[in-house]
């Protein structure tokens, strides 16, 4: 039995996009790639062409767009990374400091991520939009195993993507979803590693200072 085509809102993943250039305000100016504010003004002067394209069925200009965008975040927040651990041994931020932007930093990291995995499973939300199966995917979430009717059209969305990439940045793996795709499992070992190293800085500096 063949199932109408719903488009998933896109809403979502706009909405992380900006948060994860938000958050990046929250770094002190030596962590950051020029301005903190920068990349906030960057993310939004794409964002009002990946709406408009969006919204008159540009799909492709949409898409590179997107990536330019999520690659432009990914690049900062690595940047900023590794300005914070060289910056560590030099005690050149206060503690406060240092754990606001370890957490600014491993926030971004979940965002970053999350937009990644909902742009590249399968071949992005529009080719998954117009799929009746679940072939070609990187992740097997546990919807895809039931047999029932009701669940034969069930596909992924922003926010599954989303929990995927909180639960890889807290346990370092994925808990309930599968990974099938070689690709997903390097991505998801870049992630665990940005987390890993943010977790292991803080215990590494809250140790020095007691």
């Amino acid at each position: 039995m063949s199932h109408p085509i719903i488009r998933e809102s896109r809403w979502p993943a706009f909405v992380a996009m900006l948060a994860a250039a938000g958050v990046y305000l929250a770094l002190p100016e030596p962590l950051s790639l020029g301005p903190s504010w920068l990349l906030l003004v960057i993310i939004v002067l794409l964002l009002i062409p990946i709406l408009v394209s969006d919204s008159y069925g540009h799909y492709k200009i949409t898409r590179i767009l997107t990536f330019t965008a999520n690659g432009i975040i990914t690049i900062a927040m690595i940047a900023s990374l590794v300005l914070l651990v060289r910056g560590i041994p030099e005690h050149l931020e206060t503690p406060k400091a240092l754990l606001r932007s370890a957490s600014a930093l491993w926030i971004t990291n979940i965002l970053v991520f999350a937009l990644w995995y909902w742009k590249l499973d399968a071949g992005g939300p529009l080719r998954r939009d117009r799929r009746q199966d679940h072939s070609n995917s990187w992740f097997l979430f546990p919807q895809m195993l039931s047999r029932e009717e009701q669940d034969l059209s069930w596909k992924p969305n922003f926010v599954d993507y989303l929990f995927l990439a909180f639960n890889t940045n807290t346990a370092f793996s994925p808990t309930d979803t599968a990974v099938l795709s070689r690709w997903a499992k390097l991505v998801m070992m870049v992630q665990s590693l940005i987390s890993l190293t943010i977790v292991v800085l803080l215990a590494a500096r809250a140790v020095n200072i007691l």
